[in-house]
């Protein structure tokens, strides 16, 4: 190969390797984010409620919504 092509190679991975930082970042921002929400919504007055209902509501429409395995993978 050519030295221009390895350097061209080179600085397409470094790019792609700064790409994979912003989106560990963004990832773990949208984490914290999410498990804040959670923590929020559990405070407020009538969650246990909501919960209940929507448990009531996932068990009489079993085939709707989303399921999720024990490898963590999502099937509709």
């Amino acid at each position: 190969m050519k030295e221009s092509k390895l350097i061209e190679m080179q600085k397409k991975i470094e790019s792609l390797g700064r790409l994979v930082e912003l989106l560990l970042q963004e990832v773990s921002a949208l984490k914290t984010l999410s498990f804040g929400t959670h923590e929020t919504l559990k405070l407020m007055p009538g969650y246990e409620q909501a919960i209940e209902q929507i448990k009531e509501k996932v068990a009489e429409e079993p085939g709707t919504g989303t399921s999720s395995d024990t490898d963590r993978k999502t099937s509709k």
